[in-house]
């Protein structure tokens, strides 16, 4: 997708180290906001770690010290105080207060924005600060969840029957759909089973009540307030009523998770009955929308998303990185075959990429991987949608060599790789536990010199070598 995502706070990183949150909290890392917004923020159970590929640069971290406060790396993290049910109440009065003040305060600039009085009104009659959604904003622990794990889980069995089954039961619907966005209906399949299982968890929060809790009390308060203004605008054209919008606590909604921006952008009206109806029973018109926002952004038909590759030895791994683009000749030059050593299928530019280090699988990806990623940053998301297509299609399991023995690090061991990359010099960004490009970067130049293969991967040995490094 677009780069929308909701990452983890360095606040709720620093958490998971019993330490306070380093200097500059706001996330160095997570993915900077787009021209073109993504169709949905990921959720709380989305992609792994290996999502945020397109963060911006950030200043080198600020290393946190240990205090009797703040226990020292790798220390178990201090007992929390009990809650005192009289602050408690007085906290959520306090919030409450809060939210009419700030509702006050934001109705005149969605009015502003073309939204009526009338619709504004009706809208939030009854809406209150969601706490459910407030938690859910402040933590999401996708980070520690290894890619080989992300990947049973939604290229499962189960959800491959029950693709096929879609496959063929709404095959005039489907063929319908590729015929208009030449879009390949296997990929509309996976992404619908991916976002809503389906069509089965499509979400029970009221959109506007979840926008407004984020608008008024989120990390990404003017994204929030500009999706909220458009899901207003959404009730004002008439596609749904306020107590049908429902969706994520992120405010994606419908069969396929769009975001308010993205549905008044690329929705289409598949069934033709003049509305653009993504959230009910039938899933026609999300399936066209999610198929037309795919073409908008260049969706090849026909062709692959990627596939398993070798790599010679002494292969250069700092090569390995979706922003690293050749053609199939170049590639070939440098002894990049397909796992089986047949050579590499000439569809334009492409990738290598390693998804879980130098031990695990390589794989060459194709323009239409970073398509599926304008849906959503995380390169194993992107794998998912793809792996599942083609299961969905007729293909059998490919059995990857995954690094199943490989330990994954917390987050609290992913923001310490990221102070100790900045005690040694290395520009890592703000320790937050979010592994982006420039901690990527910053690993490499660490691995280049301790004489380490530089694939830029985060694990157990990298940050035992990194250990050795600062205490040396």
């Amino acid at each position: 997708m677009p780069l929308v995502r909701f990452h983890s706070s360095c606040r709720a990183a620093a958490a998971a180290l019993g330490l306070i949150a380093v200097a500059g909290c706001a996330s160095a890392e997570a993915p900077s906001w787009t021209e073109t917004p993504s169709p949905r923020p990921a959720r709380a159970a989305a992609a792994p770690d290996a999502s945020p590929d397109a963060s911006p640069d950030a200043a080198p971290a600020t290393a946190p010290y240990p205090t009797a406060a703040t226990p020292a790396l790798g220390a178990a993290p201090l007992p929390a105080p009990r809650p005192d049910p009289a602050q408690i109440a007085r906290d959520a009065a306090a919030e409450a207060a809060s939210f009419v003040q700030w509702r006050v305060g934001f109705r005149p600039r969605a009015l502003a924005q073309g939204v009526s009085a009338d619709i504004f009104d009706r809208a939030f009659a009854g809406v209150t600060p969601n706490a459910r959604v407030t938690e859910l904003d402040a933590f999401q622990p996708e980070f520690v969840r290894p890619i080989w794990a992300y990947l049973d889980s939604a290229v499962s069995s189960a959800r491959v029957a029950t693709g096929r089954a879609r496959l063929a039961s709404l095959a005039p619907l489907l063929g319908a759909i590729e015929a208009r966005h030449g879009v390949d209906r296997e990929v509309v399949l996976a992404i619908w089973a991916i976002e809503s299982n389906f069509g089965a968890n499509r979400g029970s929060i009221g959109v506007i009540e979840a926008l407004a809790t984020l608008a008024h009390h989120g990390r990404r308060q003017a994204f929030a307030e500009t999706q909220l203004i458009a899901a207003l605008k959404i009730l004002a054209a008439g596609d749904v009523s306020p107590d049908e919008m429902r969706g994520s606590w992120a405010g994606a909604m419908g069969h396929t998770q769009f975001i308010p921006t993205s549905y008044a952008d690329y929705a289409v009206d598949q069934t033709g009955d003049g509305k653009r109806d993504i959230w009910g029973e039938d899933p026609a018109d999300a399936l066209g929308s999610t198929a037309a926002y795919l073409a908008r952004f260049g969706w090849r038909q026909g062709a692959p998303w990627g596939a398993e590759a070798r790599l010679p030895q002494g292969f250069d791994m700092g090569l390995a990185d979706q922003s690293i683009q050749r053609n199939a000749g170049t590639w070939a030059a440098l002894g990049v075959t397909l796992a089986d050593g047949a050579p590499l299928p000439d569809m334009g530019e492409m990738s290598v990429i390693l998804p879980a280090g130098v031990e695990g699988p390589a794989f060459v990806v194709y323009p239409n991987f970073a398509v599926i990623k304008r849906y959503n940053n995380a390169t194993s998301y992107a794998m998912a949608v793809g792996l599942l297509a083609q299961r969905i299609g007729g293909a059998g399991d490919p059995g990857f060599a995954w690094p199943r023995d490989q330990r994954t690090l917390t987050v609290a061991e992913m923001t310490e790789v990221q102070v100790l990359l900045g005690r040694l010099g290395h520009a890592a960004g703000v320790a937050d536990g979010i592994i982006g490009p420039n901690t990527r970067g910053a690993i490499r130049i660490f691995q280049r010199g301790a004489g380490l293969a530089a694939d830029g991967h985060v694990s157990a040995p990298l940050l035992d070598a990194l250990r050795a490094a600062a205490s040396g």
